[in-house]
C-alpha cells in the first residue's frame, strides 16, 4: 500500500534543535517513501538546503540506517531502526520471544515464517526465519503491509478495539491488487469478526497473485495482540485446501510465543 505523505510545518519552540528537527523530517519523509528519494528530492520536499540534506545522510548511512541506491542514489531506510522500535516484552524483544515458536513451525512447514507488528495504519515486519524451499517467499525486515488485503494486516486489523478499527478504516483506501482483494468496508468487518472467530486469518492471494498467507495472534497478557505470526509460501505449496490445516498449525506456533512471552513478563 503507497502512503500519502503530508508535510507539516510547526512553530520552533524555545528548546528545539535545528539539526535533530531537519534529521526527523527526513527520516519521517522516508518512512512513508517505499522507494526511497535522493538527495534533490529530499531537499525540494523538506526545503532543507542539499549540503544539510548531505551531511545528515551520510551521518545516518554511516550509522547504518540509511541505505543508498546505486543505481538512482535513492536513500531508504534500512532495517537497523527495528533495533530501536521493537517492540519489548519482559525484558526480551518479540522477535526474540517469537523465535524459537517460528523456527519450529519452519521446520514442520518448510515454508518461510514472519511476525509483524502494529505501525500507524501499517503493518511492519519485524523478524523472519526463511524457508528451506528451493523458491521461497522472503523480505525486508522492515517492509510495510496494509491492514486490509493480506493476512497478517487483516488479523491485527481484527484484533484492534472496535472505535479504533473504524477510525483506521476511514482513513484507509482499499484498492484491489488482485482479483480476490476485498474493497468493501462492509465485507472487510466480516471478514474481521470471522477472523476473530475462527483465530486465524488467510490471504487466498489478495495482495500478490501467487502467494498465499496464513497468520495467528501473538498476545501479551496485559497488552493484549502485540504481533501477528504467519507462513507464507508459494499458492501452489500453499493451497487454499489446506489452510484449515495450516491454520491449527499457525495458531500453536503463535500460542508458544505467547506463552514465552507470559512466562518471562
Amino acid at each position: 500500500m503507497k502512503s500519502e505523505h503530508h508535510i507539516v510545518t510547526t512553530e520552533e519552540s524555545p528548546g528545539s534543535v535545528p539539526a535533530l528537527d531537519r534529521t526527523l523530517d527526513i527520516l519521517e519523509t522516508l518512512s512513508s517513501s517505499p522507494k526511497g528519494l535522493t538527495l534533490s528530492e529530499l531537499s525540494l520536499q523538506l526545503e532543507i538546503p542539499k549540503n544539510a540534506v548531505f551531511r545528515i545522510t551520510q551521518t545516518l548511512m554511516a550509522r547504518r540506517y540509511l541505505s543508498r541506491d546505486a543505481e538512482t542514489m535513492a536513500f531508504r531506510l534500512t532495517g537497523q531502526w527495528l533495533r530501536l522500535g521493537t517492540p519489548r516484552l519482559g525484558g526480551m524483544s518479540l522477535a526474540a520471544l517469537a523465535r524459537p515458536a517460528m523456527t519450529a513451525l519452519r521446520d514442520k512447514t518448510s515454508e518461510t515464517i514472519q511476525l509483524g507488528v502494529l505501525s500507524g495504519l501499517e503493518g511492519t515486519v519485524i523478524e523472519q526465519v526463511e524457508g528451506t524451499q528451493a523458491l521461497r517467499i522472503v523480505v525486508d525486515l522492515g517492509l510495510r503491509f496494509a491492514l486490509y488485503n493480506n493476512g497478517p494486516g487483516k488479523l491485527l486489523l481484527a484484533h484492534m478495539a472496535d472505535e479504533t478499527r473504524e477510525q483506521v478504516l476511514s482513513q484507509i483506501k482499499l484498492t484491489a491488487n488482485t482479483p480476490r482483494t476485498i474493497t468493501s468496508k462492509a465485507e472487510l468487518r466480516k471478514e474481521c469478526a470471522r477472523i476473530v472467530s475462527q483465530g486465524y486469518s488467510t490471504d487466498h492471494a489478495e495482495a500478490n497473485e501467487g502467494i498465499h498467507c496464513i497468520a495467528a495472534p501473538v498476545v501479551d497478557e496485559f497488552d493484549g495482540v502485540v504481533g501477528a505470526l504467519w507462513v507464507t509460501g508459494p499458492a501452489k505449496r500453499l493451497p487454499k485446501s489446506r489452510f484449515s490445516e495450516l491454520g491449527t498449525q499457525v495458531r500453536t506456533a503463535a500460542a508458544q510465543a505467547s506463552r514465552r512471552i507470559q512466562e518471562l513478563s
